[in-house]
């Protein structure tokens, strides 16, 4: 049985020192070392670069939405037609036309006090509303976008106590409509309201509702959230009218156009 030359040894199996190495070895050596640390601390400042560019282009899209308010004219906010593909019940397809635009203001009458209770301590730096009417005019639905003074932190606070508690479910947290006179929406007060939605954004400072109800100025006596409304086989007079489909629908849609609007205001020129 024979073992291999242990390494040290020369063809002789006299010894010699371990470091000695041709000059070849000791530059190809070099060459990998300095390729090799290159390549590490490359990849470490590229993650780097990466991480911080995302961590400020979130926080520059955040200030964006902010601002949104005075920058981006109404028509793009709440556009005079809107299409749902899909959205109403069934999977049939909506259209939404605009009959009104409140004047902007603050949040002092758009909501009743315990839902004002607990989006004021946000700060209500602007609210915008706009009311939209189905194709048949059968129905009405308010949009709302609040813009709030709050941070990353603050938005995300209030949007984890909506999960957990479920206060987008609570009827006695539904946001009040905007009856615009000389319109489908003149009767549409609280007492009409059926169905509603609410959003509390985590990546704006922006709470985005709708709430919705019949153009004939029927009353509710308890309105349904938009999910409930939604279900399949749910008998209520808002579902089986497709209410809470009007309401989802308008939200979804307003709240789509609201982050294009961000992401095209935040590009940069190649």
């Amino acid at each position: 049985m024979t073992f291999a030359r242990p390494e040290g040894y020369d063809g002789n199996a006299r010894p010699h020192p371990l470091g000695r190495r041709s000059r070849s070895q000791i530059v190809a050596a070099a060459v990998c070392l300095v390729l090799g640390v290159g390549l590490i601390g490359g990849a470490a400042a590229g993650s780097w670069l990466a991480g911080d560019s995302g961590e400020k282009g979130a926080d520059s899209a955040f200030a964006v939405a902010g601002g949104m308010w005075h920058n981006v004219p109404v028509d793009e906010l709440f556009p005079p037609t809107l299409r749902g593909e899909g959205a109403g019940p069934g999977d049939a397809d909506r259209v939404w036309t605009r009959i009104a635009v409140a004047p902007d203001g603050d949040c002092d009458d758009a909501f009743d006090p315990l839902l004002r209770g607990l989006l004021v301590p946000l700060g209500c730096e602007r609210l915008l509303r706009a009311t939209y009417t189905d194709a048949t005019q059968s129905h009405v639905t308010t949009v709302g976008l609040l813009f709030t003074d709050a941070d990353a932190a603050g938005m995300a606070s209030l949007a984890g106590r909506f999960d957990r508690e479920r206060l987008d479910r609570r009827t006695d947290l539904v946001p009040r409509p905007y009856a615009a006179k000389d319109t489908a929406a003149a009767g549409f007060g609280a007492g009409q309201r059926a169905a509603w939605a609410i959003s509390v954004l985590t990546d704006a400072p922006v709470v985005v509702y709708a709430v919705s109800g019949w153009a004939d100025g029927r009353g509710v006596e308890t309105p349904l959230p938009a999910e409930d409304a939604m279900e399949s086989g749910a008998t209520t007079a808002p579902a089986q009218a497709g209410l809470g489909h009007e309401a989802r629908g308008l939200a979804d849609r307003v709240e789509r156009g609201l982050r294009k609007n961000v992401g095209t205001s935040t590009e940069q020129p190649s």
